[in-house]
């Protein structure tokens, strides 16, 4: 018989990046512009829903190379940036420094419960994995986060070409775990962690999020571990 295994979304999950997206290029310009007087909510608006994950139903598998992944990132990004009055090569150079920027461990922290909550599960026999929306270099900062231990396999939208909540993203988790006979998914977002986990019969708990409807939810990783352990049958223990 196949592993018990579970799906841990990464960003708000696992782990938390301030302000992400919007705060990130704050970053940026804290360090190529200093005095500039930018605060995120100036960018936000013009970053609101431009991400593949909002597109999610079209597949991107001519994004799968990190370079060309970035590559149609940036003029979204250099975009917000004209908005709020930079000039064309001040936004085209912020543009390029997010790719650094971003997957920079020091602008990350991982929430304390979360390794002694995944290693009682795999205490218990579950198997873990990331699943996440997420930049191609995911693998490399979970690794950094000093985290990578604790994962058999990290997938990332980037590199599959298919954002949660797609099928695709989930039956690619599933293959490459070895098609495992339980399996849970843990995550954020209603859509993507829950509803799309749920819609390809993999039960799911909402973690660290108040919105509930209807959905099992849990406040932190223990309590997420706790539902796994209590939900499994005899047999999976």
């Amino acid at each position: 018989m196949g592993s018990t295994v579970v799906f841990w979304d990464f960003e708000g999950t696992l782990a938390s990046r301030s302000g992400i997206w919007s705060q990130c290029l704050v970053d940026v310009l804290d360090k190529v512009l200093p005095g500039h007087g930018l605060t995120r909510g100036d960018f936000a608006p013009a970053l609101r829903d431009r991400f593949p994950w909002h597109d999610w139903r079209r597949p991107h598998p001519e994004l799968s190379d990190p370079d060309a992944w970035w590559a149609a990132l940036e003029p979204v990004l250099a975009g917000a940036c004209l908005a709020v009055g930079l000039g064309a090569a001040e936004a085209e150079r912020v543009a390029a420094a997010v790719r650094t920027c971003y997957v920079d461990p020091a602008y990350w922290s991982v929430y304390p419960d979360v390794r002694p909550a995944l290693e009682d599960l795999r205490a218990a026999g579950w198997r873990h994995a990331i699943v996440s929306n997420h930049v191609p270099e995911l693998p490399e900062l979970v690794r950094r986060l000093g985290i990578a231990d604790l994962f058999d396999v990290v997938l990332t939208s980037a590199t599959t070409g298919y954002e949660k909540p797609h099928p695709r993203m989930y039956l690619a988790a599933r293959e490459a775990m070895g098609r495992p006979r339980a399996v849970w998914m843990v995550g954020d977002n209603p859509l993507a962690d829950v509803e799309g986990a749920e819609a390809s019969a993999i039960p799911a708990i909402l973690l660290r999020s108040p919105s509930a409807n209807g959905w099992r939810r849990a406040a932190d990783a223990f309590a997420a571990a706790r539902i796994i352990l209590e939900s499994a049958p005899a047999a999976l223990r």
